[in-house]
C-alpha cells in the first residue's frame, strides 16, 4: 500500500509542513447530483475526501449526521448511488484519494466479496467499517489489502496500549483516533491539549503510520490541534449543508466555503 493516494495525500501534506484535511459528507445529501457538486467542489481544498454512506440506524453519529442521512435516504439514495457518486468524482479528479464509511450490516448483506470488488471498480481508496473492530476485521481488511483499498483502522481513548499495537501493527496508511467517548458533532469533552497528548502517545508506537483526528473538530477547534497528521471534519460541515437547505441557500456553495475556511486555519 506504499504508494497509495491516501499514503501520498499525506506525504503532500508533511512536504508542505502542515496537517492534512480531511472532509466528511453524506453521499446523496442533500441530492445525488448536489452531494456531487459538493464533493467535486470542496476537493480544491480537502487532502482526503470521506463519503459516508446513509443508515437508518447509525451507531457513532451525532445529530446533525443522522440529519444528513435522513435526508439522503428520503432521497432514495442506494448503495449503488454512493458507488456512482464515487466513480463521477474519480472521473473528474482520479488523484484525489475518497474514503468510503459504513456500517457492517450493510456490507454484510450487499456481500463482501461483490462489495469490496465494486469499490474497486469505483476507485475507492479506502474503507472506515464503523462497527468491525480489531480483530474481527483481519479477515475483511487483509481481502481489502488484497484489491489495494486502505482498511482504516479506529482507535479511542479506551484503547489498551496491548490492543492499540496490534491494531497499529495491523493498520495500513490511516488509523482513526477518536478523540472522545461521544457520538460525531459532539463538544469537545477534553482539552485539545490533553487530546494531543494521548494521540502523541499512539504516534509514538510507530511514527511511519499516518494517524488522524476526528470527532469534536469544527471551526474553533482545529487550529489548536493542528498537530496531528491529519483532522477529519464531519458534523461541521454537515450543519451548513443542514442550514442552506432550510434557508434556501446555494449548499455547494455554503460548504465550499467553510472547508475552505478551515484549511486557512490549519497553516
Amino acid at each position: 500500500m506504499t504508494n497509495s493516494l491516501i499514503g501520498q495525500a499525506f506525504k503532500n501534506a508533511k512536504n508542505e509542513k502542515r496537517t492534512a484535511l480531511l472532509t466528511y459528507t453524506v453521499a446523496g445529501d442533500n441530492t445525488k447530483k448536489k452531494s456531487l457538486e459538493i464533493l467535486k467542489s470542496i476537493s480544491k481544498y480537502a487532502d482526503i475526501c470521506e463519503l459516508g454512506f446513509p443508515h437508518n440506524t447509525p451507531i457513532a453519529d451525532g445529530g446533525q449526521i443522522q440529519t444528513s442521512a435522513y435526508r439522503a435516504i428520503k432521497n432514495g439514495i442506494k448503495i449503488n448511488d454512493v458507488f456512482s457518486i464515487t466513480s463521477k468524482f474519480k472521473k473528474f479528479k482520479k488523484n484525489k484519494p475518497i474514503i468510503l464509511m459504513g456500517y457492517y450490516n450493510m456490507i454484510f448483506q450487499y456481500g463482501n466479496d461483490k462489495f469490496i470488488d465494486k469499490c474497486k471498480k469505483s476507485k475507492v481508496d479506502g474503507l472506515i467499517v464503523v462497527d468491525l473492530p480489531y480483530p474481527e476485521n483481519k479477515t475483511f481488511a487483509s481481502r481489502c489489502k488484497k484489491k489495494g483499498i486502505n482498511f482504516i483502522q479506529l482507535v479511542s481513548p479506551t484503547t489498551s496500549k496491548k490492543r492499540l499495537k496490534q491494531i497499529i501493527k495491523d493498520s495500513h496508511d490511516m488509523v482513526y483516533y477518536i478523540s472522545m467517548l461521544s457520538t460525531t458533532g459532539g463538544k469537545l469533552k477534553e482539552s485539545p491539549k490533553r487530546i494531543l497528548e494521548k494521540y502523541y502517545k499512539i504516534k509514538a508506537l510507530n511514527k511511519s503510520k499516518n494517524v488522524v483526528i476526528g470527532f469534536g473538530i469544527t471551526e474553533k477547534t482545529i487550529k489548536s490541534l493542528n498537530k496531528a497528521d491529519g483532522l477529519v471534519v464531519g458534523s461541521a460541515i454537515c450543519r451548513v449543508i443542514t442550514n442552506s437547505v432550510n434557508k434556501r441557500q446555494n449548499t455547494v456553495t455554503n460548504v465550499t466555503n467553510i472547508v475552505r475556511r478551515l484549511k486557512k486555519k490549519m497553516k
